[in-house]
């Protein structure tokens, strides 16, 4: 068990990584972020801001010797950088967990082996694969970077086993998923925390509804019947097992119009979805990470108050600031703002929470406030 006093390096300087500095910090332990981005929103709030690239070997024999654990905000880190450093301290989440979530095909072939089900997929590495991918997966359909790709980047819809060879040359022909467009209800997520000893809580499960493949707003809790909510929770506590998983992750599913729960992806660290726990849980899921990669007991994981989480995306400053003034007169409401130094069209800049006994006032305020802050 590592105590308040101790020291927590964090790959990764942006947002998710910041809320954690923060979440540290009040804990009591020294944080140092290891982010080439000398703007760093993490970096501004953290104790030491190693301002290097993360396969800096040097930086990264610093970086292990300074901290008693190491955790990540994104999971994008290269798997040796990984390997590395836990020749120093202990890593939390692993290598192995991390590079499950790195590669879509990998990823979804994992999925099938814990006998849980995925998004309908085939596997395209080149061109010739598309067609033979059309036995099994109807248009129209998704084209998706196997790597990299993330908040819609690196996807393509298309119609046609012909738009879908055009996509994969437009896409460089690296490799991709073509994965099955499905008829959804409703998308939701579960927030999971897993300890050293294999033990694991979840976070309420939230409804998600997305713009131009961009989180827009979560709802929780989630508005969906008990039985498919517990099955979410222990599919998602599945995968952790398998993977032995230590840290906060989380886990995307589509419910489709006919009840089927698939899995569309999951995330080795904290989730924009999760990020209604700073107001409405007990425990915020920035607070859960450090509690489990420091080998802490569970914080609570209860929620008090129905919630509705806003995304504040660059499109939102226009070529002035928001009109705060009009979300801060909300007295339910809570505002977030990462620190990013510049707005750009579908960067992520913030978020606000709209708390309210009653999730369908939260949501009707949320929609006002949020049409408001633009003008």
């Amino acid at each position: 068990m590592l105590l308040p006093g101790s020291t927590i390096g964090m790959l990764g300087g942006g947002q998710l990584g910041r809320m954690f500095t923060v979440a540290a910090r009040t804990l009591g332990y020294k944080v140092i972020v290891l982010e080439p981005d000398p703007l760093s929103p993490a970096g501004q709030l953290a104790d030491e801001h190693q301002i290097a690239a993360y396969d800096d070997a040097g930086a990264l024999k610093i970086l292990g010797t300074q901290c008693h654990v190491i955790t990540t905000e994104f999971e994008n880190i290269p798997a040796n950088t990984l390997e590395l450093l836990k020749t120093y301290c202990p890593v939390r989440p692993s290598a192995t967990a991390v590079a499950v979530a790195q590669d879509r095909i990998i990823e979804k072939e994992f999925i099938r082996s814990c006998g849980l089900m995925p998004v309908p997929f085939a596997a395209i590495r080149q061109i010739t694969d598309i067609a033979e991918a059309t036995v099994s997966v109807q248009f129209p359909a998704i084209l998706k970077t196997a790597r990299l790709g993330y908040d819609g980047k690196g996807q393509v819809t298309v119609n046609s086993q012909a738009a879908a060879e055009a996509a994969f040359k437009n896409l460089n022909q690296v490799d991709c998923v073509l994965e099955q467009r499905v008829d959804l209800a409703c998308e939701i997520s579960v927030i999971l925390a897993r300890n050293v000893a294999g033990e694991s809580q979840c976070f309420p499960v939230a409804e998600n509804i997305h713009r131009d493949g961009i989180l827009h707003q979560t709802i929780a809790p989630a508005r969906v019947d008990e039985t498919l909510a517990n099955a979410a929770k222990a599919a998602a506590q599945r995968l952790a097992d398998k993977l032995e998983f230590v840290g906060v992750m989380a886990v995307e599913f589509f419910v489709t119009q006919q009840g089927e729960l698939l899995i569309n992806e999951m995330a080795p660290r904290t989730h924009n979805s999760g990020h209604y726990t700073l107001d409405a849980c007990t425990t915020s899921q920035f607070e859960q990470q450090v509690r489990m990669v420091c080998d802490l007991p569970f914080g609570s994981t209860e929620q008090h108050t129905p919630v509705v989480m806003t995304n504040l995306l660059g499109d939102v400053w226009g070529d002035d600031q928001p009109k705060w003034d009009i979300l801060l007169s909300s007295p339910d409401s809570k505002l977030h703002l990462y620190g990013k130094h510049e707005a750009r069209p579908g960067r992520k800049m913030g978020h606000f929470c709209t708390l309210d006994q009653d999730i369908d006032r939260a949501i009707q305020a949320s929609d006002e406030l949020f049409a408001g802050l633009q003008g």
